[in-house]
């Protein structure tokens, strides 16, 4: 079974698909975290992310793995190294949506993407799952919320972990905000895979309802499409 999860940064994909995994036995595949991984690469390694053939050359020769931690946690590993924390950085934030707009960069993201689907039910997280990566999903979920919101949660999930005062997070709150409508706007405005609910998605605004609300939502519908 593939369950697709699509949506905006900050909509609560991750967490949500993190949940639906642990509840179901499924396999959690973390697109966003791909892309992300290659722009942190490219990043670390001096290449301009205006520099189309540099960054999708990158993206073929880089090894991007997923190793599930207990408690529904997964690791990203990128050449070997556990990048989890790094692609989530402001930085990071920033440059993603330029990078995950390349042509080549989603076709070498697209076969590993795949290949975990044909060996493992998978609740797949994204912004094109459901319309490009699997289109024949059982399941197809459009996930979204108030964008203060999703700001807010980027940056509790930045600093997961740790003693927070949420006032003191208010600027990076604030500049997170921004990066997210910016993103938004790319997202939704690029010509390829553009973020867009598939016709046949259930859209679910996640702002007033909490993360077990809305894992009951999705498992309803798992189970729906199970019995069909």
């Amino acid at each position: 079974m593939i369950v697709a999860i699509d949506g905006p940064a900050g909509s609560g994909k991750s967490t949500i698909a993190r949940e639906i995994a642990r509840r179901h036995g499924f396999e959690k595949l973390d697109t966003g975290a791909m892309y992300r991984a290659v722009t942190f690469a490219a990043l670390s390694r001096g290449i301009d992310l205006a520099d189309e053939d540099g960054v999708c050359h990158l993206a073929r020769l880089v090894n991007i793995v997923f190793q599930p931690q207990p408690g529904g946690v997964t690791r990203v590993f990128l050449d070997g190294e556990d990048v989890s924390s790094q692609i989530r950085t402001p930085e990071v934030d920033a440059g993603v949506s330029k990078v995950s707009a390349y042509p080549d960069v989603r076709v070498a993201m697209l076969a590993p993407q795949r290949a975990v689907a044909r060996q493992h039910d998978v609740v797949a997280e994204g912004r094109d799952i459901g319309t490009v990566v699997f289109p024949d999903a059982d399941v197809k979920v459009f996930l979204t919320a108030d964008p203060r919101e999703r700001a807010r949660r980027r940056v509790l999930q930045r600093h997961e972990g740790e003693q927070v005062d949420l006032s003191a997070l208010e600027p990076e709150i604030a500049e997170t905000l921004a990066s997210i409508e910016r993103r938004d706007a790319l997202d939704a405005s690029r010509d390829v895979a553009p973020l867009v609910a598939a016709a046949d998605a259930v859209r679910i605004d996640s702002t007033a309802y909490s993360i077990e609300e809305v894992v009951d939502q999705i498992s309803a519908l798992i189970e729906e499409a199970q019995r069909a």
